[in-house]
């Protein structure tokens, strides 16, 4: 399994540029270094409701005996200081206003007798002061979060709230990021149907399509769903085709070795195939290869299997990260982390074995349990899982008790 990542891996490079709206890049890897255009803040600034003063006028004062100050001011956020502040002066300021000049210190409103005053109807012309302030107290000094020519936020950072937040915070309206990738989608099959329409006999819904194009989009690409190819030859090409315009065709189903799997044959027909079947479990019968129909751009193919779990699964092991690659992340895989198993897990044809599990974290320990049938076609055993146990190709059965390593499905990559 890990050869096979390697050479899928090996086909994908990061996507080129996009132009974006801040809100709309959410969740895309910044293609350049964010430079700080200015200070932020550009002025100093009172980081409280209070009384913008000189701090020696303040020196000895408190409750008992307090310092008046004359009122010669007042000042909100977003205005410009007219008046200076000098010896036995204050201005009334706002949170986020200019401190004016001369003023090196605030005094917050608490610390004066304004609600007093105010209670008593008596006009704020004087002050009293009944704490020492030191200088620089309750001020935000300009350049203090962010300093002209800084860089802000480096190119590879993944944009979340934050980001977004300080780019708007210094003006930016529009920002680089890589390119999300459009992922085609087919699912193959004489036995499907959409969904929508009466169930017939021997047939069944088309649940791939809409499990892959969930998690294409989860993964941060752009899934497009071309519809059903029948298990006919020229149906097929003509999905597959329509598929081309995009970073990478996935189809499910049609590639392992019964009479109608007929997508490795027309993909060998139509490109080249670079693997065919994995030592894995689910996921098996899995191809990968370059499609070139009508001798257009080669387009990266990943065949996934039929059966609902085991193309979710393979899926998560090399469509995924290959998505994730294109989108310049710097980390592919899922986090993984070791617990103890307290169920079984059989290993009874040396292949890499993915379980669908459930982790739980019980007195400061992680403990991890299978959630049911195991069979690849029980796909409610995904909505169950949290994660996915693994036992190594080379150990045939993995006993409660043993750690084992556990993929975890719902685990930002980010944080680990």
């Amino acid at each position: 399994m890990e050869e096979a990542r390697t050479r899928i891996l090996g086909h994908f490079d990061i996507l080129d540029p996009e132009f974006k709206s801040i809100l709309d890049a959410q969740g895309q890897v910044l293609a350049e270094d964010m430079i700080g255009p200015f200070d932020l803040p550009p002025l100093d600034n009172s980081a409280m409701d209070g009384y913008a003063i000189i701090s020696g006028d303040a020196r000895g004062a408190s409750e008992y005996k307090p310092v008046t100050l004359r009122v010669v001011g007042s000042l909100a956020a977003g205005q410009v200081p007219t008046k200076n502040v000098v010896h036995g002066t204050a201005i009334r300021i706002m949170t986020g206003a200019p401190i004016p000049d001369g003023a090196d210190a605030v005094v917050p409103f608490e610390n004066t007798d304004e609600m007093d005053r105010k209670s008593s109807g008596r006009e704020l012309s004087e002050i009293d002061v009944r704490t020492e302030v030191p200088a620089s107290a309750n001020i935000r000094l300009a350049g203090q979060d962010v300093e002209k020519g800084d860089r802000v936020i480096p190119k590879g950072t993944i944009l979340g709230a934050a980001e977004i937040g300080v780019l708007a915070s210094l003006g930016y309206e529009h920002v680089n990021v890589f390119r999300r990738p459009v992922v085609s989608i087919i699912a193959t099959g004489n036995e499907l149907l959409g969904i929508g329409g009466e169930p017939e006999v021997g047939k069944i819904y088309d649940s791939n399509s809409y499990s892959l194009a969930a998690a294409v989009k989860k993964s941060g690409g752009v899934p497009r769903l071309v519809g059903i190819a029948r298990d006919d030859v020229d149906d097929l090409s003509n999905k597959l085709e329509a598929g081309l315009l995009s970073d990478i065709l996935l189809t499910s189903a049609g590639v392992s070795k019964g009479d109608y799997d007929i997508v490795k044959d027309v993909l060998a027909d139509h490109g080249q195939i670079d693997l065919w079947s994995v030592r894995m479990r689910p996921a098996k019968p899995l191809a990968f290869g370059m499609l070139d129909l009508n001798k257009s751009a080669p387009v990266p193919h990943l065949g996934l299997p039929g059966n609902p779990v085991s193309a979710l699964v393979g899926f998560e092991q090399f469509g995924r990260p290959a998505i994730r690659k294109m989108m310049g992340h710097k980390k592919l895989d899922r986090p993984t982390i070791w617990a103890t198993l307290e169920d079984v897990i059989y290993n009874y044809d040396n292949r890499k074995v993915f379980a669908r599990a459930v982790v739980k974290k019980r007195e400061g320990r992680y403990f991890v349990n299978l959630t049911g049938n195991q069979s690849s076609n029980i796909l409610t055993s995904m909505i169950r899982a949290n994660g996915l146990a693994i036992c190594p190709e080379d150990i045939a059965v993995k006993e409660p008790g043993q750690l084992v390593e556990v993929q975890m499905l719902d685990w930002p990559e980010e944080v680990f």
